[in-house]
């Protein structure tokens, strides 16, 4: 069938809508009529080949919709339901079994190829030729997308819960919650820095005043970000710019330092002040995604002397089967309102929700795509 794609085409070049080719979905696939989509940090990269996903490209991973056809081997969902579009993954592999599918050793196979991880196809052509899909599963950045049914995530078809909203649970939002609920998991009364107030550090601060965290510190260059923040449960919000030593800012205003420390920004000189801001037996999560290769440093025997832990998050741990709904569940009772992070751009404004996003400007641009 044609349908209408955003084409990335060269490293560091425009999302170009384009009239593409999609396959009809095979046997344990579904074909997802995209109604949201929300512009993620990580596409961008990908954009510009930080991430080897092969270009041409249709990228977007955060995707909502209603299905519209399913493979002859899918059982748990069928036309007219309305999903969430998550990360993909084996569900094979000692992780996947574990109840942990965003560790699975086929993450990057599954998720940033291009193609059909079991055979290397991709689902999308233009004029005859490969354009690369299946990205994250799915390739939203488009009017209709193959999934698979390993990451469509069924929600329920409430008109108090916006379908086009509901795509950045997919990654960034779950990624910053899942930071805090899943890795981090603070006990009631501690303290949390996050830093960076993106779309993932702003989804950490409302999680971290959902399980109770008393001290919830905001770090950003960004003035409108913090303002964010404080709205969305943060305790303190600190500017670099505005003062003389982060470290120590942050140390004063916690009297010693915080328990547990999340890292967004994928800076490696913010990830080194992230751990020195942690009290004993502190520990940070690491979610900014730097170009592969990137180094940060650590005084070893800071790390030691003081029983700091440092662990990398992947989507925030999240198993999105549960996890997601779960989101759904805090955003319609009032206490996660993720909503306030959205700005909606019509499907052909993308390249001006990049720009704005990009700018800081938007906090969290979703493409409205077609009507529930």
């Amino acid at each position: 069938m044609e349908i209408e794609a955003a084409v990335v085409s060269e490293e560091g070049g425009s999302f170009d809508i384009e009239t593409v080719d999609l396959e009809e979905p095979r046997a344990a696939e579904v074909l997802v009529r995209i109604v949201g989509v929300g512009v993620c940090h990580t596409d961008l990269i990908v954009r510009d080949q930080l991430y080897p996903t092969p270009l041409p490209a249709v990228l977007g991973h955060e995707g909502s919709g209603v299905v519209e056809d399913v493979g002859a081997n899918v059982t748990t969902v069928e036309p007219g339901d309305h999903v969430v579009l998550s990360f993909d993954y084996d569900d094979e592999c000692p992780s996947c079994q574990a109840g942990h599918p965003a560790y699975c050793a086929s993450f990057f196979e599954h998720n940033f190829a291009g193609a059909r991880p079991e055979d290397g196809t991709s689902p999308l052509a233009a004029d005859g030729d490969r354009v690369s899909g299946r990205f994250f599963g799915q390739s939203s950045f488009a009017t209709h997308a193959i999934a698979t049914e390993r990451n469509v995530v069924p929600v329920e078809n409430d008109d108090d819960v916006p379908l086009e909203l509901l795509g950045p649970l997919g990654c960034g939002i779950q990624t910053g919650a899942g930071g805090v609920i899943n890795t981090l998991a603070p006990t009631a009364g501690s303290s949390i820095a996050v830093f960076g107030a993106g779309s993932v550090g702003l989804s950490a601060v409302m999680a971290a005043d959902v399980v109770g965290c008393t001290e919830v510190l905001s770090i950003d260059l960004e003035e409108n970000r913090l303002e964010k923040a404080a709205e969305l449960g943060a305790t303190e919000t600190v500017n670099p710019e505005n003062v003389d030593d982060v470290v120590e800012t942050i140390t004063d205003l916690t009297s010693g330092g915080v328990d547990y420390a999340l890292e967004t920004t994928g800076v490696p000189e913010v990830a080194e002040q992230a751990v020195d801001v942690l009290t004993q037996r502190g520990t940070l999560g690491v979610i900014g995604a730097p170009a592969l290769g990137t180094r940060a440093s650590y005084d070893v025997n800071d790390l030691i002397l003081n029983g700091r832990s440092i662990t990398g998050i992947v989507e925030g741990d999240s198993n999105p089967q549960e996890f997601i709904p779960d989101l759904v569940d805090l955003y319609r009772q009032g206490t996660f309102p993720f909503d306030e992070l959205v700005t909606y751009y019509d499907f052909e404004e993308i390249e001006s929700a990049v720009e704005d996003s990009e700018s800081g400007e938007t906090i969290k641009p979703v493409l409205r795509v077609s009507e529930p």
